[in-house]
């Protein structure tokens, strides 16, 4: 006991720096793993590539034009031999969505499904494509429709493949998924389908917005942190490689000079960016919600950002081609490869064996603590047995002096959680603000307000808290955070990591007899909104596009609203997380700090 306690901070400083030290290495290319087939299925790219070499594009752009893409598209599709079929949406925003200037959304998707000649139709792949007002993606629907009409004429598809156009981007895609599958989990309106095929197997988006592509990004984060396995990203790679494709990953080139400083960088940056994409829980594509119902998916992104570089559609269209006639040889659904991994290239990736590690160093510290307090704990009782004369003290007001600022933490991240969106037309009659500010705004107040809690607990407390009390409750503390980031992290590694890199040092270390201004400010800056802000300018650095201080500000209030939005809209859990336990479990070390 004696040793835990004397050696206890020194082990907690070396785990935490030895955290840091695992996570950042995973980046050296020695430590990584070989990206390698697992599917025998896939194996091999050898397959015969010559649909896409006549794609009919003409009439894609001007038919948008007309504003009647639903009617063109349909019988667009008809005409390739698809049987084809519409459902419409419509979905009303808890508050506007100022990003894409929408509130009240109503939109159409149209779909088209090539029945399997040669098996008996109890499986299906999905190919997609977002459809947008304007031009945004009529590339893509124009190779969709040029595979389709090419995919009709062969003869060796073993599953229906369903040819989708989607519009308003996630919420078509949620609303034909949710038909598809029979399910309403968002609140959504939507007409049931009237044609289905199998049971969906694995699925590509495809997002084309410019007339040049100089490179394919492959883009893999889903809702929640979601992955596919990482044999869709080996396919993909491998037909890249083949056809000579200049392919990224999170926007950025493999560098093959990874015993560099530059090298090493280039990796260390692609990790992060991919790190901070999963912990935001958003999807960045329209495949992030395949992977809710078991759908391995991925979206391909053409882009235009290497000027000596330039990929025409035929070759787009035979990559495609492949990488769709790849997964008609699969028997079962993608399962032998990994589901949880980081890529700092599209060559090499990291396991979960690798950088749990980095994590359960974090989650140590908290156990660590925990531990010694529980010594300490122990230690007056046991000195209490001994002196027979000695009274013991009632453990009434001990239990209610803990219970107290647990429960008003819990409370206020409820009114976090539930008071922004509710209180929204009130704030607008009384402010000059719009809606999407009010929500905002709302829940920057009561997050702020939060640090009033001390004074507010012990004004309902009868008497001052003993030293044995604000032990008690942070032994509570350490231990909830702990199960807390363990929980997040089996959901969301990312996530986990990222809260639990800001968190741990000042909760492990925190008590009332430290400097109350300074180490509330250090609190502050450590807490998980600021989190969110940090989060938003590495993220803009990482992409090379800094901003400045005030559009940092705006960029982190606009992350709240994207955040509540894809929680109400898809499902999100980081902002339900964030409010009803995260910051709730930060008050009661911020109450410990002003523990009278």
């Amino acid at each position: 006991r004696g040793l835990l306690t004397r050696l206890n901070t020194p082990i907690c400083i070396v785990c935490y720096l030895a955290a840091i030290v695992w996570f950042m290495g995973l980046a050296f290319e020695p430590f990584t793993l070989r990206t390698d087939m697992s599917e025998n299925a896939m194996g091999s790219t050898m397959v015969l590539l010559r649909g896409a070499s006549a794609v009919p594009r003409q009439g894609v752009r001007s038919s948008q034009k007309t504003g009647a893409v639903s009617t063109w598209l349909v019988k667009a599709m008809q005409s390739r031999g698809l049987e084809v079929f519409t459902q419409s949406f419509s979905r009303k925003l808890p508050f506007p969505d100022e990003n894409k200037e929408r509130y009240m959304v109503r939109g159409t998707n149209v779909y088209g499904i090539l029945r399997a000649p040669r098996a008996p139709r109890t499986e299906a792949l999905v190919i997609s494509a977002p459809c947008s007002p304007g031009d945004s993606n009529n590339q893509a629907v124009g190779l969709l429709l040029a595979l389709a009409q090419y995919f009709r004429n062969q003869v060796y598809w073993a599953k229906d493949i369903i040819f989708l156009v989607n519009e308003h981007d996630l919420m078509g895609t949620q609303a034909w998924l949710e038909a598809y599958h029979h399910t309403n989990i968002t609140g959504m309106e939507y007409s049931p389908l009237q044609g289905r095929g199998g049971s969906i197997q694995a699925a590509l988006s495809l997002e084309l917005s410019s007339d040049v592509i100089t490179s394919l990004d492959l883009i893999l984060d889903g809702l929640n942190g979601q992955l596919p396995n990482l044999d869709l990203a080996n396919l993909f790679y491998a037909f890249c490689q083949k056809l000579g494709v200049l392919c990224t990953i999170q926007g950025k080139l493999q560098r093959n000079d990874w015993d560099t400083a530059e090298g090493y960088t280039h990796a260390a940056q692609t990790m992060m960016l991919m790190v901070l994409k999963q912990a935001c829980g958003r999807s960045w594509g329209d495949h992030g919600l395949f992977l809710r119902y078991h759908i391995e998916a991925a979206s391909v992104r053409g882009i235009n950002s290497f000027r000596h570089y330039k990929t025409d559609a035929a070759t787009i269209g035979r990559l495609l081609e492949g990488m769709v006639r790849k997964l008609n040889n699969l028997l079962e659904r993608l399962h032998q490869s990994y589901f949880f991994y980081l890529l700092p290239s599209l060559s090499r990736f990291v396991s979960i064996g690798c950088y749990m590690p980095a994590f359960g160093l974090l989650v140590v510290i908290l156990l660590l603590r925990a531990l010694d307090l529980w010594v300490h704990l122990g230690a007056p009782a046991l000195a209490a047995v001994e002196g027979v004369t000695e009274a013991q003290q009632p453990s009434g007001p001990a239990v209610l002096t803990v219970l107290t600022p647990v429960v008003i933490s819990h409370l206020t991240g409820v009114a976090l959680y539930l008071l922004p969106v509710h209180l929204q037309e009130m704030a607008v009659e009384h402010f000059p603000v719009s809606e999407t500010e009010a929500v905002v705004l709302t829940a920057v107040a009561i997050y702020t307000t939060g640090l009033a809690l001390p004074h507010n607990t012990q004004r309902l407390l009868s008497g001052e808290g003993t030293e044995q009390g604000w032990k008690v409750l942070k032994l509570t503390a350490l231990l909830y955070l702990a199960v807390l980031l363990g929980c997040t992290a089996l959901i969301n590694f990312s996530l986990g990591f990222v809260l639990a890199v800001t968190l741990v040092p000042i909760t492990a270390s925190m008590t009332p007899h430290m400097p109350k201004a300074l180490s509330a400010l250090v609190m502050v800056l450590l807490s998980p909104a600021f989190t969110i802000l940090y989060c938003v300018f590495i993220y803009q650095e990482l992409i090379e596009a800094p901003v400045s201080v005030s559009e940092g500000w705006m960029l982190f209030l606009s992350v709240i609203s994207q955040g509540i939005l894809d929680h109400a809209l898809y499902g999100s859990l980081v902002y339900p997380l964030l409010a009803l336990f995260i910051y709730p479990c930060w008050l009661m070390f911020w109450n410990i700090l002003f523990w009278s």
